[in-house]
């Protein structure tokens, strides 16, 4: 974080495994949140979300952000990153105090999340986010502020958001390699929440699901916050591998025809609609290859198939077999693919939208589709000086710093999600 005036500015790195996204913002005066700069670059050395190149991925994070301070007009220090690779896990603990009757006091709740902190304890991953959700007074759940309530037993579940220590490892190294700091490294999908879910969807539920290049996120949110996770280890781009394999055209002519002709419904008139498309190898001047849109169409309808039924699955482990009608919200890049949200409101039997993040005040129309939108929501999480890595981080009463996992679980239960 910087300072631009008296105003604290924050920067937003989005490390995907097609893009890598930076953006810098800061509050006016009147406490709304304004954009001062974007930039990317193509991802390199990053697959499936995981870092697998060092060197390329340190340029590539390096020029984001050097893209992004010059049309601010500043220099940052340090960023709040995403992560959202296969690993993230997630995971619920509960916890319980005997009160023996009297009234709750703050001592109770700080006693509770003391010992909340061996429950949250991973056996080795690294744990990214814990939120303590509602309370729960004799059993009885649903309390969101137990304090002066009469109870015998108090109780909090608490969310645990979690990743293999070596893959956060490689990101910081990255970061810190294009001389940045790292503020804090956020799951991905908690961003992509924050940015394109309302408050209200959060309260009663919906599943969201984060069509990235590689890497489907697909998570539950009810009571206002994360509540159950998986990950689908492909995405957008194995659609566009696919299209270059079946016809043997180079990558960059596959993605052209699947943002400009693709679409995951089919149309009678696909059998009369004529493509053009380079071939692989092929020289200077030699006839392109020739295909129909329905032969294209085939192709596209076998991924998107597959990972639908995937995705459907995922929603089931998670519980989600509520009455028809609850929910889903497709965001990322791979739902820009053409009538992708009607077709698994189709499948799954579910109202589906697709998630765009809310707008801020100077985001350029480039950054503004689902494409952006855990880059968005980092933004927005930023600016609200909530957040975490490894453990949490905030501040508890009389602005002292938190010391300690459990000061900074208070201090999270203060500020919220």
């Amino acid at each position: 974080m910087t300072a631009t005036g008296d105003q604290p500015i924050f920067t937003a790195l989005d490390i995907g495994s097609s893009k890598v996204s930076a953006m810098i913002v800061a509050r006016d005066p009147d406490g709304r949140l304004r954009v001062l700069g974007t930039g990317q670059r193509e991802s390199r050395g990053v697959k499936r979300g995981y870092i697998t190149e060092m060197e390329t991925s340190e340029v590539a994070v390096r020029e984001a952000v050097e893209l992004a301070e010059r049309m601010a007009g500043v220099s940052v220090d340090d960023v709040w990153a995403s992560f959202g690779a296969g690993g993230l896990v997630s995971d619920l603990a509960n916890v319980e105090v005997e009160l023996g009757g009297h009234q709750v006091v703050q001592s109770d709740i700080d006693q509770l999340l003391t010992t909340g902190r061996n429950a949250i304890n991973r056996n080795g991953q690294l744990v990214l986010h814990a939120h303590p959700a509602l309370f729960t007074i004799d059993r009885n759940q649903g309390v969101k502020q137990p304090i002066g309530l009469f109870a015998n037993r108090l109780g909090v579940d608490i969310h645990v958001v979690a990743a293999d220590e070596a893959p956060l490892k490689n990101i910081d190294f990255v970061i810190r390699s294009a001389h940045l700091g790292v503020n804090a490294i956020v799951a991905s999908p908690i961003a992509a929440a924050i940015a394109c879910l309302s408050e209200e969807e959060r309260d009663i539920g919906v599943a969201l699901v984060e069509l990235g290049a590689e890497v489907t996120n697909v998570s539950l949110h009810a009571g206002g916050m994360l509540v159950g996770l998986r990950s689908i280890p492909f995405g957008a781009k194995d659609i566009t591998d696919d299209i270059a394999c079946a016809f043997a055209i180079q990558r960059r002519d596959a993605e052209r025809l699947k943002t400009f002709y693709g679409s995951a419904m089919t149309s009678p008139r696909d059998n009369h609609e004529m493509i053009d498309a380079n071939p692989i190898g092929a020289e200077d001047g030699a006839d392109p290859t020739r295909l129909t849109r329905a032969q294209l169409m085939t192709v596209i309808r076998a991924r998107i198939e597959t990972l639908t039924s995937e995705i459907e699955a995922a929603l089931k482990a998670l519980g989600f077999t509520g009455p028809v009608g609850r929910q889903v919200v497709l965001t990322g890049g791979g739902s820009e693919l053409k009538n992708i949200a009607d077709y698994m409101q189709g499948v799954l039997g579910r109202a589906v939208r697709v998630g765009r993040p809310r707008a801020i005040p100077g985001l350029p129309e480039a950054h503004s589709g689902p494409a952006f939108a855990t880059l968005v929501g980092l933004a927005n999480l930023a600016a609200s000086g909530t957040g975490d890595i490894r453990d949490l981080v905030g501040t508890v009463r009389e602005r002292r710093p938190a010391r300690g996992l459990v000061g900074k679980l208070i201090s999270a239960l203060k500020q919220g999600y």
